[in-house]
C-alpha cells in the first residue's frame, strides 16, 4: 500500500524545521479537513498523513502554517509576514505509490517537489 509523507526544512536557518502546524485536506468534491499534525524536532511528522485506507487517489492540499513557525525561531518577519499559510496541492493517482512531499521553506521563499 501507498502513503502519504511529508518532510520541512528551514534553509535559512539550515536545520529541520521542528513546531510547525500542517493541516491536510481533501479537495474531493466537498473540500474537507482530514487532520491537523505538527512536525517533531526533525520536522517530520510521527505517522504518515495518509495510509492503509485512508491513502485514497484524489486532489489533496497540505497547509503548512510557516508564518507562526517562522515567528517561532526569531526570525525577522514584516507585520504581516510576508509567507502565512501556504497552500500546497496536489494529486494522489496510484494508491500503490508512496508521496513524499518536502517543502523547503525561508521567511521570504519556498519549493517542493515529488520527494521519495
Amino acid at each position: 500500500m501507498g502513503r502519504l509523507t511529508t518532510h520541512i526544512l528551514d534553509t535559512a536557518l539550515g536545520r529541520p524545521a521542528g513546531g510547525l502546524k500542517i493541516e491536510l485536506w481533501s479537495l474531493e468534491e466537498n473540500p474537507s479537513h482530514i487532520k491537523t499534525v505538527v512536525t517533531n524536532h526533525d520536522g517530520r511528522v510521527d505517522a504518515p498523513l495518509l495510509d492503509g485506507e485512508e491513502f485514497k487517489v484524489g486532489q489533496y492540499e497540505l497547509r503548512f502554517h510557516a508564518g507562526a513557525y517562522l515567528k517561532s525561531t526569531g526570525a525577522s518577519l514584516s507585520e504581516p509576514p510576508f509567507l502565512d499559510v501556504i497552500p500546497l496541492r496536489f494529486g494522489i493517482a496510484n494508491k500503490a505509490e508512496h508521496y513524499h512531499v518536502p517543502l523547503l521553506l525561508s521567511p521570504y521563499g519556498y519549493s517542493t517537489y515529488r520527494g521519495s
